[in-house]
């Protein structure tokens, strides 16, 4: 049978993949990947970049370019033979890597690399990545010995078993829960689009009237807009009870065979457990490794200095809110009151929702404006391509141009379906490489779960999904636009997590731009750019509850970053039990007992953010800052963006982040700038 997983193709053929051919194609790469390598150590008697380091780059990106699409299939199009086909695939991606990683001989041969004459006459990129592999190579335990080394590989397999099903509960409790409506009236308060949308989903049940789901967008509208306090409490409680043992499914009975529980438990004991054997006192050393932060300390006294001075703004905005809320009769707000009357505070205080904003944001026009914005800042031209290969009709694929040569491409795929995972990402398809060719092309996954057209209507955004979509470009730009030829440090590979977020939360300040939201917006039939006094309201209405969306990511952050931190073996403190204490220390709104907030927090447990959720905040000080140099220089400033593009975008992971940061910005960064654009008065504070 032939398999498209093992030909060689410039971009992926989508349609033709099968699940049958994901675990065969995986295991023969596997295979090949050891036998060539074993080769290539055998025969060496002093490695080189050229007859060691670069064979060994392709051989990986062989392997490379078949995992990619199938990673990407299962979080876009899941079934159930695709996971299983999947889940097959990573145990064994997940041994051979670990065996790769404890590999003497080849940890050896990069080690004399290092130390040959060759090493010196080397580019900063090549150098760079050497470093970088010696440094996992002694991350993935390659100083073990017997036992160690046995148990290291154990523990690493089963940590991506658990990863793979803490996602695939999270995805299957979301979708086991939904609300089916005959009557209309049993959603006032719905705008439209709301209910255009329901009703849709609706028919994709065969049933007749409405449905609201979990997913975010049917999610947010009921819990923004529903008048009955029943209904915005019982779908409150269905989404924050994901994945644990207080779920429930559509028809009322128990989800707690997704309960994610145990799940975290045996997670966290296998990290810590993990980077004992590698010598660290604990799972948030071990993560801050690969970081710009330099100890626990730093982190944690980053996000507690944040804290107070961004909390007793926060505890404004709920003085402000309950006080309002109190007005509109409601005494007792509760948690799934908050977004209910925020939305209709916000219209009062600015006569400005996110609904009248919605028709002012199709998808079309706020595209066409973004690669408007990257085309004036960085001198790119994006192209549409009409025929290509994909796996739903919705996606599209463009080409990025500068200077009249082809550079990169990427998949847009932002409209929310049923069997695609929630939330936004950017993946790599193909990474920028120097083959025996000529250079490899960078190709980017760009994914988003907007609400999609329905009927004659397009897809309108509203404003904070338009910053959603600046940011996810701005990590496809950081991807695409690097001019790096060593796939190891080649775009966002070998950037420091902690700062791997600045180009995406860069991108999203233009999205507040006077000059640049009548290039973003446009009314769906008008065609009439966001008036004036629109413009007007949705500035000032900019750091509405700031200070409460500021303490918030920092209760996630404290969160993920104590629970790694402060684990001890002999006495484990139940997650429940720490977030209670993260949140008497930052929170100004506690939820109630049956949250069970961390059984969904896939960020840190199915994703790569395990003690280092404080990323955000902490690329959050870097992009305010740098953006703060814009302000200065002009928004639009040519040579402004072509620093940003030559000193961060196009150099990936060549050089420690905080070298880059001060090439552009000429010194180390401040966390001025980020109080400022948020609000928060820092004298005050």
């Amino acid at each position: 049978m032939a398999n498209p997983l093992l030909e060689t193709h410039e971009l992926p053929p989508f349609s033709a993949i099968k699940p049958e051919h994901v675990e065969p194609a995986i295991r023969q790469l596997i295979d090949e990947n050891r036998a060539y390598r074993e080769r290539l150590l055998d025969g060496l008697d002093q490695p080189t970049w050229d007859n060691f380091v670069a064979p060994l780059e392709a051989e990986e990106d062989r392997l490379e370019q078949a995992w990619s699409p199938v990673s990407h299939l299962n979080a876009v199009v899941n079934s159930e033979a695709l996971r299983e086909a999947y889940n097959a695939s990573v145990a064994l991606l997940t041994e051979y890597n670990t065996e790769v990683s404890q590999d003497r001989r080849l940890y050896e041969a990069f080690q004399a690399i290092a130390d040959s004459p060759e090493y010196d006459q080397l580019s900063q990129a090549q150098r760079q990545s050497i470093d970088y592999a010696l440094r996992d190579f002694r991350l993935g335990g390659v100083a073990l010995e017997g036992e160690a080394k046995k148990r290291y590989g154990q523990i690493k397999k089963r940590l991506s078993e658990l990863s793979t099903q803490f996602a695939n509960n999270v995805l299957d409790a979301t979708q086991a829960w939904y609300k089916h409506f005959t009557d209309p009236q049993d959603l006032a308060g719905l705008p439209d689009s709301a209910l255009e949308q329901a009703a849709q989903a609706a028919k994709q049940k065969d049933l007749e009237g409405y449905v609201t789901t979990l997913d975010i967008p049917s999610f947010l509208a009921v819990m923004t807009y529903a008048e009955d306090r029943a209904l915005r409490r019982e779908t409150y409680t269905a989404f924050v009870t994901r994945a644990s043992a207080e779920g429930q499914k559509a028809d009322g009975s128990s989800a707690a065979e997704w309960d994610n529980t145990a799940i975290i438990d045996e997670t966290l004991a296998l990290r810590h457990e993990l980077a004992q054997l590698l010598g660290f006192n604990n799972y948030a050393e071990r993560s801050l490794a690969t970081k710009m932060a330099n100890s626990t300390e730093q982190v944690i006294n980053f996000l507690t200095e944040l804290a107070e001075k961004s909390k007793p703004l926060a505890e404004q905005d709920v003085q402000q809110l309950k006080a309002f809320a109190e007005k509109e009769g409601c005494t007792d707000l509760q948690a799934w009151d908050l977004a209910y009357f925020s939305e209709k505070l916000r219209q009062a205080d600015y006569a400005l929702s996110q609904e009248e904003l919605r028709p002012y944001f199709p998808a079309e026009r706020v595209i066409s404006g973004l690669f408007e914005v990257v085309k004036r800042l960085y001198d790119i031209d994006i192209v549409p391509v009409a025929s290509f290969d994909s796996w739903h009709p919705d996606v599209r694929f463009y080409q990025i141009y500068k200077d009249g040569e082809h550079i990169a491409g990427f998949y847009f795929d932002i409209f929310a379906r049923e069997n695609k995972r929630g939330g936004a990402w950017m993946a790599d398809c193909r990474v920028r490489r120097q083959t025996a060719s000529g250079v490899q092309r960078p190709v980017a996954f760009l994914t988003c779960n907007f609400t999609p057209p329905v009927g004659e209507t397009p897809s309108l955004l509203t404003h904070d999904e338009v910053t959603t979509l600046f940011h996810e470009f701005g990590h496809g730009l950081h991807h695409m636009l690097t001019q790096i030829d060593v796939a190891a440090v080649s775009g966002i590979n070998g950037v420091a997590w902690d700062a791997v977020e600045l180009p995406s939360q860069f991108l999203e300040n233009w999205c507040w731009e006077p000059d640049v939201v009548p290039l973003i917006s446009g009314h769906y039939k008008t065609g009439e750019p966001l008036p004036k006094d629109l413009l007007d309201k949705l500035l000032a209405a900019k750091n509405f509850q700031s200070g409460m969306q500021m303490v918030r990511q920092l209760e996630f952050s404290l969160f993920d970053f104590r629970l790694h931190a402060e684990y001890d073996p002999n006495n484990p403190k139940a997650p429940q039990q720490l977030l209670d204490e993260v949140r008497d220390q930052v929170a100004v709104i506690t939820p109630p007992a049956f949250n069970k907030f961390q059984n969904s927090f896939s960020h840190i447990f199915a994703g790569g953010y395990a003690a280092g959720y404080y990323s955000y905040k902490w690329a959050e000080v870097l992009s305010a800052d740098a953006f703060s140099r814009f302000e200065e220089e002009g928004i639009f400033n040519r040579d402004t963006g072509e620093s940003f593009l030559r000193e961060i975008l196009q150099q990936g992971g060549s050089r420690p982040p905080m070298e880059l940061f001060v090439n552009f910005r000429g010194r180390e960064p401040s966390i001025a700038p980020l109080l400022r654009h948020s609000g928060i008065d820092e004298e005050a504070a």
